[in-house]
Order: structure tokens, then sequence, then C-alpha cells
């Protein structure tokens, strides 16, 4: 799977698409908004700053990016007027991989521009200034010391690749009948898995810290796991679900086994623990806070689960959420049409429903606050 390519949000604002289907990500951010307010200003009172290079990975291309953008000007403007400082320029820059939807996120800046303008009386020729940065975050996307603050919101736990040795043109599948780690897969999938984390994360952290100036702020938030086993239900179980869809339409004829045991989903739901060793392994941060929550699978949204008609309403919640998140890579490896497309996902509706009537499993997410040593 060439995930820079194939790797996207589903565009547009229809039904399916991701602007329309991102609730469980908005979720996350409201629980992420105090430890960036902290970030900022501790940022802000530590340095008095002209012009604000702030960065944001795998910005996506719903109406949370420009939430979390207005936040963060909030903050900083507020912090300024109580330091007497004058409110810095802000230099914004939202990067996605190349496959992503930036067309949807410009049309959406004129309103935005518009409604800075009235309600915070921000003129954008002299204070904000927005652009669109393509490319992958586990390489270089910036010159040195460019940057003041960086945040990243649900995107992390996304891998560079399918790890090695699990790719669909691999001789033999190790992950028969699954699409992610599970209890039934053999240790060299978990293997597979962990190293290609420890890889990615750590180059993540080494691209920002040459990209961030000394003291500058970094706010990471995306999904990982409590429990020291990377088959834990709250790390993999909606995988192991999806599985099962697959497998049911395999059963009548709809799609082949051999390609669902030839594709692994390119995610990795790591513990405090991995992220804490990759951090302290690079060296060019201090980790300032890092908490865990839980999520609800479809956002939060109420819902008595023990009706029929809640279990329908939840499975569909968590299945279009899913689906906006990972159709494109379906479409791609399967090379399915809409009319399949749409079974397996009642189908995974139907099986996710079940599931939450009889256990209520939560994503686990966690926040990690980082300052670059001066």
């Amino acid at each position: 799977m060439e995930v820079m390519q194939e790797l996207h949000m589903n565009k547009g604002n229809g039904d399916t698409s991701y602007a329309k289907n991102s609730t469980v990500q908005r979720e996350i951010i409201s629980f992420g908004k105090a430890i960036i307010e902290e970030a900022l200003l501790q940022l802000s009172g530590n340095n008095d700053i002209e012009s604000m290079g702030i960065a944001d990975m795998g910005c996506s291309s719903g109406p949370n990016t420009l939430s979390v953008i207005s936040e963060i000007m909030d903050v900083v403007r507020a912090a300024s007027g109580r330091l007497g400082r004058p409110v810095p320029e802000f230099r914004l820059f939202l990067n996605d991989l190349y496959s992503n939807d930036f067309n949807y996120l410009f049309m959406s800046l004129p309103p935005f521009y518009k409604r800075l303008k009235e309600e915070k009386g921000i003129g954008v020729a002299s204070h904000c200034f927005i652009s669109g940065v393509p490319g992958s975050f586990y390489g270089r996307l910036f010159p040195t010391n460019l940057l003041h603050f960086v945040y990243s919101f649900s995107s992390l736990h996304w891998l560079s690749q399918v790890p090695i040795g699990l790719e669909s043109y691999a001789v033999k599948p190790l992950n028969k009948g699954k699409v992610y780690i599970s209890k039934s897969s053999p240790q060299s999938v978990l293997n597979a898995y962990s190293s290609q984390f420890q890889a990615d994360f750590s180059a993540f952290i080494e691209s920002r810290s040459q990209e961030l100036v000394p003291g500058g702020r970094m706010v990471l938030s995306f999904l990982g796991r409590t429990s020291i086993d990377p088959a834990a239900d709250e790390a993999c179980y909606q995988w192991e679900l999806l599985a099962q869809a697959l497998m049911s339409l395999v059963k009548e004829g709809l799609i082949e086994e051999e390609k669902v045991d030839s594709f692994n989903t390119p995610y990795y739901a790591p513990s405090a623990e991995e992220i804490k060793v990759e951090i302290q392994k690079e060296g060019s941060f201090l980790i300032d806070r890092l908490e865990a929550f839980e999520v609800d699978w479809d956002g939060g949204a109420v819902t008595d689960i023990h009706t029929e008609q809640g279990k329908a309403l939840i499975g569909e919640r968590v299945a279009k959420t899913i689906r906006a998140v990972v159709e494109s890579m379906l479409e791609s490896h399967f090379q399915i049409g809409q009319h399949v497309m749409d079974v397996l996902f009642v189908k995974f509706a139907e099986i996710v429903g079940n599931y939450l009537s009889k256990t209520r499993t939560k994503y686990i997410n966690f926040v990690i606050s980082l300052v670059k040593k001066g």
C-alpha cells in the first residue's frame, strides 16, 4: 500500500465525508484544548514573539481544522494583552499528505477570514497568513528554527507504511483473516508493527526538533493503549470487527479471501512507555505532560444502547466514522465499487451495534505536551 497516495479522509461534504463524520476527532480536540492553552501561555510568557510560526500536522479538511486555529489565536491574543505586548502575526501552516482534500479546506478560508475580521477584528492582510504544506510529517517539512508551536490531533497513530513483511505483495500472508493486530496474530506481526512505530515516531520527533526554535512547544494527541498488551481490545478491537465484516463478504462471494489476508492497516496504538522511550532516545524534548483519557467510539452521543433502535444508531455512527477514515484504503486494495462498499459498512454497523450493546470498549487517547530544550 502506498500510504502517501492512498490514505486520505473521505473528501467533500457528503454523507460519508470526513467533514460530516469527525465527531470523535472533535471530542478528542476538546479534551486537548486545555493542554494547548497551557503550552501557548508558557510559550508566550517566556518569549516576546513578533511573528509566530504554527503548524498543524495532519490537518485533514473538516471543520475541526479551522476551529483549532481560532482557539489558538484567541489564547495568544489574550496572553499578549495580559503581558502588555503587541499581538504577534500568525503564520499558520496546514500539513497533510498530498492526497488530502486541500481544495475543500481552502474553500473554507474566505468565510473563516470574514469571521476573524467581524468577530475578532483580525485583518487577514496584516495578522493571519495561512498556507498548505503537503507531505509526510515523518520527514522534514520546514526550514530550521521556523516554528514556535506544533500540534497534531488524531494523526500520529497512522504509520508511514504497512510494516515491513506485511505488505500486500508478501509471499506468505502472516496475518490471515485479520487487518491489524489481533489476539490470534503471531508474534512476528506484533514485532513488525512495534518496529514500524518506533521508526516513524522517532523520525517525526527528530524532524520537528530541527524545525522548532529552542523553547518551542508541541502538543500531540493520538490513539494509544494503557495496556502493555498490543492486542488489548482498547487498542485494536475496532479493526477486529472490521475484519469480521470483511470475512462476511468473503462468505457471500463479494470479495476474495486472499485480499483480506493481504490487507494490513498502517496504524499503531502505542503504550505510554513506547512513546516516552522514543522521545527520550531522540533527546531534544522535555515531556511536560502526558495524559490518557477515554473516548467513546461514537464520540459520546447519548443513546440507549439497550434498545434495537439505539443499537442500530450507535452502530451506524461508528461505521460512518470509520468509513470516512479508511474507505480510500479499502477501495484501493479491494477494488470494490460503491455498492459493495455500502454492503460492507452496513454489515460493520450491525456487528458494532451488537458488540457495543454488550460492552462499551472505548478508545484510549494520549495528549503529550513537549518543550524543545534551549
